[in-house]
């Protein structure tokens, strides 16, 4: 059966404390159209959660939520920040604006209503999400940070990565110091909280702290702990910018560094200065990739826009920004990742309503596919002219190549439309740029014998490029 619901994380994140009521809000937001929801919520460890409201209804492409309360709890969890023994399962089905109708006609309430549908549903398919439960928080972190649980404290960043906004400077400065204190052989748990996002004064930081062991440069230091105006002067100072593509031990730059936090006016600070937006660390990732791991829908949107890859694949196991956004859930960043996709369909189609729609909310005009091939290529090789007009209207770049090099007036040549090549040249397309083989677009034009168009490159300055004897054609 077709997913019905949606929810908005896929774990119920606990903000532990001893002793006390904790809470988590989890949304469910219905994906079909046509007919209300309901929803019914069990849990593995009734003794030990309370779910309000249990049940409920969703109307057609609407959104509802429901808060699981974890009982005060005596003890630390044995186990975090997952919990391998808590789950909750929410179940769904669709119900006719009928069947609702004959419930509620007996005065029962809503929950009896739910109830008694998903008694009768029989034979009916209903849909199932599991959900599983991780325990987060500040008083967590504190025990792990004493502990030396260096894995712990990973994973609850990770899994809470605002976790620092609720500390004030003292409490910072209280668990920096447990963190350095520990054995010596354990000098990582203060790196993990300084690159988790964790803020101290310069004073606070001892002067054994090793940056150098993990190859930072100053640059790296200073956008991993977020300092502004220290980001701002290293890239004014003439040394500055020999920092910006800096590696260290693992091979992430400063802007890998932004991109994990968050940080989004220091990544763009450092774009601006000239930082490689798809450099690649050891493994592979980009920082578009760890973004949008992270479903940080803002740093996502501006690294697309400043030109990101979403294509790009990490090593191991070969995903992209756009795989790694899907398996997590990020359904935003998916959305903002395939825009690129849509904006490259709709030139192909020559969908202009589509394509003018698409570029207005923001899409990227820059995305290019694993050949390379860009919107305007797109539009140009299929000789759909008023899409070429419109992408070229929205900045799309003339002298885009794909992996062959060919620019999109070298597709339009070949694509044989006349009109479409008299746009690109009445734009400024570059009337002599060669692709690998060297072919420029008037070497193609009469190597397929396009009469019209040879005569439009011939008067706007074009020049016939000598072909290697080993090159079948000019053409792809």
């Amino acid at each position: 059966m077709e997913k019905l619901v949606e929810v908005s994380e896929p774990e119920i994140g606990i903000d532990f404390a001893l002793g006390c009521k904790c809470r988590a809000t989890v949304n469910l937001r219905s994906l079909t159209a046509a007919y209300p929801i309901v929803f019914k919520v069990q849990t593995s460890s009734p003794h030990k959660f309370l779910v309000n409201p249990p049940s409920g209804l969703i109307s057609p492409l609407s959104s509802t939520s429901f808060q699981v309360i974890l009982k005060p709890q005596p003890q630390i969890p044995p186990t975090f920040p997952r919990s391998p023994s808590d789950r909750f399962l929410v179940r769904t089905t669709i119900a006719s604006e009928l069947e609702l109708e004959h419930n509620s006609s007996s005065e029962s309430t809503r929950s009896e209503i739910v109830n008694s549908l998903f008694k009768s549903i029989g034979h009916r398919s209903t849909h199932d999400i599991k959900l599983k439960v991780v325990f987060v928080g500040p008083f967590l972190l504190r025990h792990a940070v004493s502990n030396g649980d260096c894995d712990s404290v990973r994973n609850i960043i990770k899994r809470q990565r605002s976790i620092f906004t609720e500390f004030s400077t003292r409490e910072a400065e209280s668990l920096f110091r447990v963190a350095n204190q520990l054995p010596k052989n354990n000098n990582d748990m203060v790196n993990i909280l300084i690159e988790g996002g964790l803020k101290v004064d310069a004073c606070t930081e001892p002067n054994d702290v090793k940056w150098v062991s993990k190859g930072w440069t100053a640059l790296h230091i200073a956008v991993a702990n977020d300092r502004r105006e220290e980001i701002e002067r290293l890239l004014r100072v003439n040394g500055g910018c020999r920092w910006l593509d800096s590696r260290d031990k693992e091979g992430r730059t400063p802007l890998h560094l932004a991109a994990s936090k968050g940080l989004l006016e220091s990544g763009k600070a450092l774009i601006g200065a000239g930082a490689q937006v798809d450099a690649r660390s050891k493994d592979g990732r980009t920082a578009l990739f760890r973004a949008a791991a992270n479903g940080d829908c803002q740093m996502v949107k501006m690294l697309v826009e400043m030109g990101a890859d979403p294509t790009l694949t990490e090593l191991h196991l070969g995903r992209s920004a756009l795989d790694i956004a899907r398996a997590k859930g990020h359904g935003v960043v998916v959305t903002i990742l395939e825009r690129g996709e849509a904006v490259l369909h709709a030139a192909r189609r020559g969908d202009l309503q589509l394509l003018e729609t698409l570029l207005e909310k923001g899409a990227t005009t820059n995305f290019h596919d694993q050949y390379g091939l860009a919107a305007l290529h797109m539009a140009a090789i299929k000789g759909k002219k008023d899409a070429v007009m419109i992408l070229a209207e929205f900045g799309a770049d003339l002298e885009c190549q794909d992996i062959e090099g060919h620019t999109p007036l070298q597709m339009a040549v070949e694509g044989g439309c006349a009109q479409t090549v008299e746009v690109l040249l009445n734009r400024g397309a570059n009337v002599n740029a060669k692709n690998k083989k060297g072919a420029t677009p008037l070497s193609v034009s009469k190597f397929l014998g396009y009469e019209e168009i040879t005569q439009l490159l011939v008067d706007e300055g074009a020049v016939l490029s000598v072909i290697p004897s080993n090159s079948p054609s000019p053409v792809s």
